[in-house]
């Protein structure tokens, strides 16, 4: 009978220990599963720009091979892009002017905007909030026609402010939309305590409420300019002047040294020289970006 009690109460402690066993191991592939998806949507996203540095870096005779690295490196692309026949740097100047200016005219409107609709009571907040958001819903292809009548009859053609105008078509209410979902998350009692204390209304604002929301204007300032920097369709269309002409625009223009050859190996060089800073900008800056679109959560 004791020797009976022993093995049912063995075979119990063996059910038990194999059920952590078993939860371990889900956990164990689940764990791996999750890195092959990371990997997989790794690999996916920056095989083509990998592509394109590899590219960038072979001769103009190798342009086409297949293998995973240049042999041998070569920077005669780089040297092409900057050899002044393209006014490439100059296009890279006219991008950061109208990207510049942008995101900064794009902010001031926003922030002042978005303060209104969330700290405010008047009517027809909601329905003034959505118009702004469908007024960036209309793609740039659409307007570029209607845009470049406009601007010729002004005499705007080849003037960046043919660039920066429609770009904050776009830029304002992606501004007002981060930044009055934001600014709504921020606790009125912080605002009303300043002017307790003596502060006004704008010294409340400019002291309190937009250190506060300096996350989601980082946030905001950061995705418009990497929009405007990218823009291509309103550039191509109202600039036709190589000296105001955008980065994105000059890598469109590029030309081989006959008719029919196509300057892969600038266009690639070009392109990492117009991508590079937005990498670099976005790694730098990651744990802000973060922030700011996930502040609004948190509180």
């Amino acid at each position: 009978m004791t020797d009976l009690r022993g093995l049912a109460a063995s075979e119990s402690c063996n059910r038990d220990s194999g059920a952590p066993v078993q939860a371990r191991q889900k956990r164990t592939w689940r764990s791996y599963s999750v890195y092959l998806g990371l990997a997989l949507i790794f690999i996916y996203c920056l095989a083509p720009f990998y592509w394109m540095i590899v590219s960038s870096l072979r001769r103009t005779a190798d342009i086409f091979d297949n293998t995973l690295l240049p042999a041998p490196f070569s920077l005669e692309n780089y040297a092409k892009v900057f050899d002044g026949s393209t006014m490439f740097g100059q296009a890279l100047l006219n991008s950061l002017i109208v990207a510049g200016v942008t995101t900064v005219a794009a902010l001031v409107l926003g922030i002042f905007t978005a303060y209104a609709i969330s700290r405010l009571n008047f009517r027809f907040k909601s329905v003034i909030l959505g118009v702004i958001i469908a007024t960036s819903m209309f793609p740039g292809i659409s307007v570029v026609v209607p845009l470049l009548r406009f601007f010729t009859d002004l005499g705007w053609i080849n003037t960046y402010q043919a660039m920066i105008i429609p770009n904050l078509s776009f830029a304002i209410p992606l501004a007002v939309w981060n930044l009055t979902t934001f600014m709504k998350q921020l606790p009125f009692d912080l605002e009303e305590a300043a002017m307790i204390d003596g502060c006004t209304k704008w010294q409340a604002f400019r002291k309190v409420l937009l250190p506060l929301a300096a996350p989601g204007v980082f946030t905001t300032a950061i995705l418009t300019f990497i929009h405007s920097w990218n823009e291509f369709i309103i550039a191509l269309s109202m600039i036709n002047d190589p000296a105001i002409q955008t980065a994105t625009v000059a890598i469109s223009k590029f030309t081989g040294a006959t008719e029919f050859q196509a300057p892969f190996g600038e266009q690639m060089a070009a392109g990492v020289i117009v991508t590079v800073p937005l990498v670099i900008m976005v790694l730098v800056f990651q744990r802000r970006i973060v922030e700011g679109l996930t502040a609004g959560a948190g509180k």
